[in-house]
This record gives C-alpha cells, structure tokens and sequence, in this order.
C-alpha cells in the first residue's frame, strides 16, 4: 500500500537549513531529501533501504511532504503511481524527481545522489494512454476496480494465458500460474482488441513473458510455446483426468505416473479404488462434462425454490456463480439457501435434500454440515471454501422443466439429463459476504481480497469483512455495504467477470 502521506506544515520552500531544520548527524548531501515509496518495496525492504542510504549520508524522510526532492518506487506503472502522487496535493511536485528504484542503486553504488538521467524517471501521466476505440481511461491492477463483462476482445490472447496458467498449476508453480491469469484478466477488461503490443503500453500485470507472448501470436497468430503445451501427453492426461467430478491435479498425477492415460485404463485398473464422488462423476460423465444453459438454470431454480419453501415460507434463494455474472452457460449451478431464523441454517440442506430425494431427482449428494464459528475468526490465512453449511449435488433435470428444451446431444432421446447444483447455507447476518464470495469471479474475489489486506489493512472473506486498524467487524446487510467499507465503487455482479 502507498505510505499515506500527512497533510504538509505550510512553510517556505527552501534548503533545510534555512527551514530551521537541525542538520542530522552523519548527513553528508543537505540538498537531497529522499522518500521511498512502500508500493511494491514492501515494509520490510523499505526499511533496509532506509537504514542503507541513511548509513551512507542521505536524508530519508519518513512522511511524504513538501521537503521531499527525490520520490523513489519500485512500482513502476506510471499510470497508478502519478495519480496517487495527483492525490498527495503535493505543492511542488512538478519540480520532484520521481524516480524508479534503479538510479536509488546507482547512488548507493557510488556513495553520492547520481546525476538523474531520463533511464531513472518515472514519467508524468498528465495525459493517459488512449486507446482504440474508446476514451482514455487508466486501467487498475485490482479486478475490484475495473468493469468486466462477458464480452471478451482478446480472447485469443486470454485462452493462451490461460493454456500456460493451467500448465503451472498442474505443475504446482503458483507464481506464474497466477500471473498469466492476473494478465489474462486485465486483457478481459479492455473494450478493444490489442493489435499491437504499444497497445498494452502502462497496462498493468503484463510481465515480459506475457508480452512475448502477445507480440508472438500478433506476429504468427498463434503461439508454438501454448501449441507444444497442448501436444503434450502429460498435460493432455491431467486435463483430461481433471474433467471428471471429483478428481483434482493430485489424483490425476498420481494415476499419470502409474501409466494410466485413458478412461478406460483407470476404469480397468484392479488397483485404483474410485470414492463415491468419482464413481458418479464418470457414471454422469456425458452430461456433467457438458455445458448447463441459462435456461436450464432457470428450471433448477425453480425445483430448489419450490423444495425450500415447502420447509420453510421465509427462505431466502439467490442464483450464484456464473449466471449471476450474465453468462450464458457454465458447468454447474450455485446457489445460496438460508432463513432469517437463527440456526435455522445448519439443518436446512439436509431438509431440502430429504425432498429433492423423495421427488426421484437426486443422483448424488454430499453434505459437509456447518462448520462456521465466529469466535475462530479472523482468519488470516486465504481459504479457497468457507465454514457454511453446503452440500454438492447432482440432479435429474426433466426436459419438461426447461423452456426451450435441455442442452444435450441430437443423439440423447432420455428426455432428461445430470446437472451438477451447488447449494450453501449461511446465517442471515453473513449472507452479504456469502453473496459477494459464490458470485466470482475467482480472479475478482482474489484481486478484492488483495485489495483488502494491502490498501485498507482488512481482511475479507465469505465470512466476514474484519478491519486490522480499528480491530473490529464491519456489517454489511448488502454487497453495496461490503464496496462502501472498503472505499471501492460498486461493481455489478455482470461486470466481475475477470
């Protein structure tokens, strides 16, 4: 998080001495006032810097004001780091050099402030980037700051991304994988088609891989690294093993090495014991591995709204996910099941699922009962799943129910078909932040919750919205509420898909 400066005393710009200013011991260069910006440096690395140029004669102030004369950061994305320099009100900040962190380095090498040369500067943004086929505009770092639909015009570029994000996740890189999907969502975002890498000029998250990949594919219309990905064996196998219900990249490295590359190999392999999640996920393969239509979210929602309010009248039902989002179709179907009454929560699904099973309709059901304890919160390590109650279903979806008919195969004449459902059951008073986590995106949830920890100090999660300074939670009845907390515009939920 920038270092949030202090409103500047009002006094004559001038050399410290004249100021009144006691000159610090060991100082050698009165005329160089330093600040170092923590963006990107981080606390710790600020401080050893700090301690560093101390220890060789320069002055290193601890506020940002009007006495600084040299701004260093390792942030060099000149959009974002001069308006948040705009924002300081900084009375001589045209006459301020600011400066990336390598004329710093040369300084310290030669032991005196070096001459600032045009390779050191971190140029003004008084004019911002146009880009085609828009107005200019200033794109965020954060997916919580930046409008995306499901309207895609890099698609070519955001696919291959994700091609090579996909292949560090099976390797177990988390570094690059999220970094090509951090690039890919900010390409998401734009509202034109990047036809030259100048394009992307003062975008942020777009390391030098990513933008070799860009200039690759603009350059062949294709890319021969994300091509040799996709021929490979390995990563055809776990992709492959990965799309059955119930099997993550473990469980498919795992039969990988023990030589398996098919279906069948593992369905006729005597030593591999399928739990129960995987034997219906490859008995349902077909239909769970194929695409749920927004109509027939729409059926769903009115089989789960009917189930529920046959147990309880004052149930509350939110669709989740994807189609929240305005996507037309997605793998499964989520919603949010809960009850103003108090506890009431933790022994709704099993009621609904008790129904749906009387009914003939449920193929599969795994219920994980409630968890959650607000005593045990903050919890400051990242969960991917929260403590509600939830369960994963797999449901008989009749084509009578679906306006329009069922998104199978010519060949299929059932007249029904799986479809995987989602449901979670929080208390009323988390149901905000229940909401905000199960609508995604996942890119969107992370960036908001980066946002959180590093620019307001709070830590978000599906549970809670808990403030580091104040060391209290904040309430929110509403989305609306969770935005306001953390200063962000309200983004709606078809614009958070990065």
């Amino acid at each position: 998080m920038f270092h949030t400066p202090i409103a500047p005393r009002v006094r004559k710009r001038s050399r410290p001495a004249e100021a009144g200013a006691p000159r610090r011991e060991g100082v050698k260069f009165e005329d160089v006032r330093l600040y170092l910006v923590e963006r990107k440096m981080g606390c710790s690395r600020r401080s050893f810097l700090t301690q560093l140029a101390r220890s060789k004669g320069f002055i290193v102030e601890d506020i940002l004001s009007d006495v600084v004369t040299h701004i260093v950061s390792e942030d060099t994305q000149a959009s974002s780091l001069w308006t948040w320099l705009k924002g300081c009100e900084l009375k001589n900040l045209p006459s301020v050099h600011v400066l990336d962190i390598s004329w710093f380095t040369d300084s310290m090498r030669e032991g005196r402030p070096v001459a600032v040369e045009t390779r050191h500067l971190i140029q003004v943004c008084d004019i911002l980037p146009t880009f085609p086929g828009g107005p200019t505009a200033t794109v965020s770092q954060y997916a919580c700051q930046r409008r995306t639909t499901t309207e895609n015009n890099n698609k070519i570029f955001t696919e291959a991304f994700e091609v090579l994000a996909e292949s560090y996740e099976f390797n177990e890189i988390e570094g690059p994988c999220l970094a090509f999907r951090r690039a890919g969502s900010v390409l998401k975002s734009l509202t034109f088609e990047v036809r030259s890498l100048g394009d992307t000029q003062d975008l942020p998250c777009l390391g030098e891989h990513t933008k070799e990949l860009i200039e690759e594919i603009l350059r062949h219309g294709r890319s021969f690294e994300v091509e040799k990905i996709l021929s490979d064996e390995r990563y055809q196998t776990l992709k492959l093993f990965t799309s059955v219900f119930g099997v993550g990249p473990k469980t498919a490295e795992k039969w990988y090495r023990r030589g398996l590359r098919s279906f069948s190999d593992v369905l006729t392999e005597p030593s591999i014991q399928l739990n129960r999640m995987q034997q219906t996920g490859f008995l349902h393969y077909e239909d769970i591995s194929r695409a749920v239509s927004k109509a027939e979210a729409r059926a769903l929602g009115n089989i789960i709204d009917e189930a529920v309010h046959a147990i309880t009248l004052d149930a509350v039902i939110a669709l989740t996910g994807g189609f929240r989002r305005g996507k037309e179709f997605g793998h499964d179907v989520d919603f949010i099941v809960t009850t103003p009454e108090p506890g009431r929560e933790r022994s709704l699904l099993p009621d609904v699922t008790d129904r749906l099973e009387q009914q003939g309709i449920l193929l599969y059901c795994d219920y994980q009962a409630s968890t959650f304890d607000m005593s045990k919160l903050p919890c400051h390590r990242f969960e991917a799943m929260d403590h509600f109650a939830k369960c994963f279903l797999i449901l008989r979806l009749e084509a009578s129910k679906v306006e329009g008919g069922l998104n199978s195969t010519e060949e299929d004449s059932r007249g029904w078909r799986a479809v995987r459902v989602d449901l979670v059951s929080p208390p009323m008073d988390r149901y905000a932040f229940a909401l905000l986590g199960w609508t995604g995106s996942r890119q969107f949830e992370r960036d908001l919750r980066r946002f959180a920890r590093l620019e307001r100090r709070m830590l978000l999660d599906n549970h809670i919205l808990y403030d580091k300074t104040k060391k209290e939670f904040l309430a929110a009845t509403t989305e609306k509420d969770i935005f306001a907390h953390l200063g962000l515009e309200y983004i709606e939920p078809w614009q958070r898909n990065a």
